[in-house]
Parts: structure tokens; sequence; C-alpha cells
């Protein structure tokens, strides 16, 4: 990304939480505001806009085969408005998406790739989740939404008829970390692509600097553009408890920070998901601290001055 993008970023609230199956999520908007996250990415010099919280009116109810989808036209509408909002923001800004439940990403990245088309650039995908998101309408047997967004992104069959078809991000481009729940529709339908997956156990085995440098120097090679979408459920219970998908064995703090660092070394992050945070669940707003110091990291804030001292 261009240094003038890189230093200007637009906050978007995304109230949705449809897509879990619980109340809660709405709130993280307000949450990642009382946070302190707009003064700490401006602390860092950073042009920060706060366009409010995207508003949206579901359409009629709408019917599926599968009986276990529920709130499909709260997702249908939430995906055509932050599709909308991404693609406008993303031309001289970098957005960032306050949720919101994991849903929100179906828009935010149809957005992205449509303006990295655009653009004539490849689009990349970080996703930093305990989850692979990778149900499509028909798969999936909670019924959850939030488990489908980066099926829909990946151009995955099994959304004709509800979503318009979203310019389709080759699963080549995406690389999945801290990935520990999967049932066995999404184990066998991400077999059959080249998605990258680091589990938790990569991780250990490996650490983040060696799974994450290759993906990114892949990116810069080709001139990409690169979206980074970051789960509360990523991070492991004991820091993070702030979700309603808590998966023990998640990152710790370090490994959080780390990744972020990098990201921010690398320079090529356009645009932004914060997602699942529930306030609701959360331990006197610990969780959205966190979230909001990893995101003023991926900007460009240190973890800790590092004065000299004398003894």
């Amino acid at each position: 990304m261009s240094s003038d993008i890189r230093r200007r970023c637009t906050l978007i609230g995304a109230r949705v939480h449809e897509g879990t199956g619980r109340r809660g999520c709405d709130m993280g908007p307000s949450a990642y505001r009382a946070a302190g996250l707009h003064e700490a990415l401006r602390d860092l010099g950073l042009d920060i806009r706060d366009a409010g919280d995207v508003p949206v009116v579901p359409g009629a109810a709408r019917a599926h085969p599968n009986p276990a989808v529920h709130d499909l036209a709260a997702f249908v509408a939430w995906t055509a408005a932050l599709a909308e909002i991404a693609y406008a923001e993303s031309k001289a800004r970098i957005p960032i998406l306050l949720g919101g439940d994991h849903s929100l990403s179906a828009g935010t990245l149809s957005g992205i790739s449509r303006r990295a088309e655009r653009e004539g650039r490849p689009l990349f995908v970080l996703w930093l989740d305990a989850h692979a998101d990778f149900h499509s309408l028909d798969t999936t047997t909670s019924g959850n939404l939030h488990g489908v967004p980066l099926a829909y992104a990946t151009g995955r069959p099994g959304f004709a008829g509800y979503l318009p078809p979203p310019v389709p991000i080759p699963p080549g481009h995406v690389c999945l970390m801290g990935t520990r729940s999967l049932d066995p529709a999404e184990r066998a339908a991400l077999a059959g692509t080249d998605l990258t997956v680091h589990d938790m156990r990569a991780i250990d085995e490996h650490g983040v600097l060696a799974l994450l440098a290759p993906f990114l120097g892949r990116v810069a090679r080709e001139n990409g553009r690169l979206h980074v979408s970051l789960d509360v459920d990523f991070l492991d219970p004991s820091i993070a408890p702030g979700v309603g998908t808590t998966v023990p064995g998640g990152a710790t703090f370090r490994e959080a920070h780390l990744i972020m660092e990098m990201l921010h070394d690398s320079g090529l992050v356009g645009s932004l998901d914060l997602v699942e945070l529930n306030p609701f669940l959360d331990e006197r707003g610990r969780t959205a601290i966190v979230m909001a110091d990893l995101a003023a990291s991926l900007m460009g804030r240190t973890v800790l001055d590092r004065p000299t001292r004398s003894y």
C-alpha cells in the first residue's frame, strides 16, 4: 500500500449479531470506541475518521432448503451494505471494520475484492481465527452464518440465488492461522483447495515468524493487496474471554503482537476486520482493550517502550 493510504484509516461500526444466533456482538463497535481505539490510532499520527455505525434494515424473511439456516435476510442485507462501504473507503483509506460477528467479512471481502480487481492487483487474505468459516448455506449444521464468509468470498458453490457472486478470491491467496476447531464438512472442503492452513500445532512447532514471513513475501512479490480478518477467538480465552466461541489453546499475547508487528513492517495491509467481540461476555472490557492494542500494533505502535535505564 502507498505510504499515504497507510496513514489514513476509517473506523466503520458493523453491529451485526445475527450470524451467531445470540445477542452481544452488536455492542462490539461501542466497546472498541470505549477501549480507546480511535485515540490509540490518532496518537500514532494517523488520519482517523470514524464513519459511525452502518445502518442496515433487513428485507423480508428468506427461506432456505437447509432448515438450520436462520437470519438469512439480515445476512444478505449486511453483506450488501458492507461491501459498498468497504469498496468506497478502500479507494484512498484503510477501512477498519468494528464488529460484530464474522459474517460481516462476507461483505468486507466482497467489497475489497472488487477494489483489488479495479486496481488490477491480486487480493490476499490472512484469516486469524480458531475456525475456518468455510461452510456454505447448504453444509452448515448450526445455521449460524458467521461460519460461511470465507467460503462465499472464495467463490464456493452454495450461495447462488441468495447473494450476488463476488469477485472470487483464489483459495491459494488465503492463509489461515490459529485454526483449531473444524468440523468434518469443513475439513473435506478445505482438503480440496490449495488454501494454506497453519493450525495451532504448526504455530507451536515452528512459531509465527517462520509461518507468516513466506506468505507476506509472496504478497509483496505479486504486488498484492492484503486483507486481515482478526477474530477474537484466534486468541487464547485466558487473555480474550469476550467471545461466544471460545476454544482453548489459542494464540498468546506475544504471538498475536508479533503477527501485528510483522504486518505493520510489511506495509501491505489495506483493510482490517475486528470481529466476534461480545462485550456481554467480557470481563471489565479486557478483551476490547487487547483487540484495540493489537489493532494499534498493526498500525505501528510498539508493544513496549524500552528506555535506557541506569542501575
